[in-house]
């Protein structure tokens, strides 16, 4: 008779289950892209995200928070029903019976929770591995430098000595009275739409961190050490970028803009620096201007 009785038991669960999973997957339909995404930036209603990388983040980011919200209601359950099951009755006294040493209690308890880091572990290491490989041969090569408190963009050509390098020097944001600031006085760096970069990181001064808000990544810069960024931006737009790592007295003013345009904008772009004199190794300029009177090293900037 056990298995008459389990049976109904079992279709009854499933009959359950079923609507359950009709109205997830009704809300989950009804969620825009950006809900998808965990209200992250980086992503539009059309679907198509700011770099090659914005999807894998975005996913390592919401799958890692459903896990965790399980993990959130089986526990905060456990809590209620322990609270309700074992509450103290009336008439009773004194200390409920105690559960010591339950084997399999503790040993659910202790490898579960090795299991999800173990998990998250793998997962994070996986995703840091793609977004850390870096492109050999990229369509576009960058050095980004930062300084106290603005960015320098060199835009490196086919030369090693950086002879037909173009760059520009940067400004810190400075508010209006009304706490509005001048996007365009911000350094701006272009990046072409699906082409490879690489961008090397740099920093005159101190600890930096170059972020791109909604390309999901950021990397320190370090006096004595480079570091390397590859990616493909893959929509155009206008983003924000900033300093990401506490710098000295200015720091929130450590602005700077990132625009991806098209192949040919980006090419008029260029062709606009070498026009203006901004060509060469942005070193050697940097390091001519700082010398000039009556400049320093964070007032000497070209411009765009």
């Amino acid at each position: 008779m056990v298995p008459s009785n389990r049976a109904p038991s079992t279709r009854r669960l499933r009959w359950a289950a079923l609507p359950i999973g009709i109205a997830a997957a009704v809300a989950l339909a009804g969620c825009s892209t950006t809900e998808l995404h965990g209200f992250l930036p980086g992503f539009t209603d059309d679907g198509v995200a700011a770099t090659n990388h914005t999807d894998m983040v975005a996913g390592l980011w919401v799958n890692s928070w459903i896990v965790l919200l399980v993990v959130g209601i089986v526990t905060w359950g456990l809590m209620g029903w322990a609270a309700i099951a074992y509450r103290r009755r009336r008439g009773q006294s004194g200390l409920p019976v105690q559960l010591r040493y339950n084997m399999p209690i503790e040993i659910f308890y202790t490898i579960v929770p090795l299991i999800l880091v173990i998990g998250f572990f793998a997962f994070t290491a996986r995703d840091q591995a793609v977004l850390e490989t870096q492109t050999e041969n990229p369509d576009v090569s960058i050095v980004a430098i930062g300084k106290q408190w603005a960015w320098d963009f060199q835009y490196d050509g086919q030369n090693a000595d950086a002879s037909d390098a173009v760059w520009t020097m940067g400004v810190q944001a400075v508010p209006a009275a009304n706490g509005d600031v001048d996007q365009a006085k911000l350094p701006t760096l272009y990046l072409p739409v699906d082409k490879t970069v690489k961008i090397k990181l740099q920093s005159r001064d101190v600890i930096h961190s170059f972020w791109i808000i909604d390309f999901l990544y950021k990397k320190d810069m370090y006096i004595g050490r480079d570091n390397y960024w590859s990616f493909t931006p893959t929509r155009e737009g206008t983003y924000a970028g900033k300093c990401a790592e506490l710098c000295g007295e200015y720091h929130s003013a450590m602005l700077f803009n990132v625009k991806v345009v098209s192949d040919a904008e980006y090419e008029k772009y260029l062709a606009s620096l070498r026009a203006a004199g901004q060509t060469g190794d942005i070193n050697k300029a940097y390091d001519r201007l700082a010398n000039l009177p009556g400049t320093g090293a964070t007032t000497n900037e070209s411009g765009e």
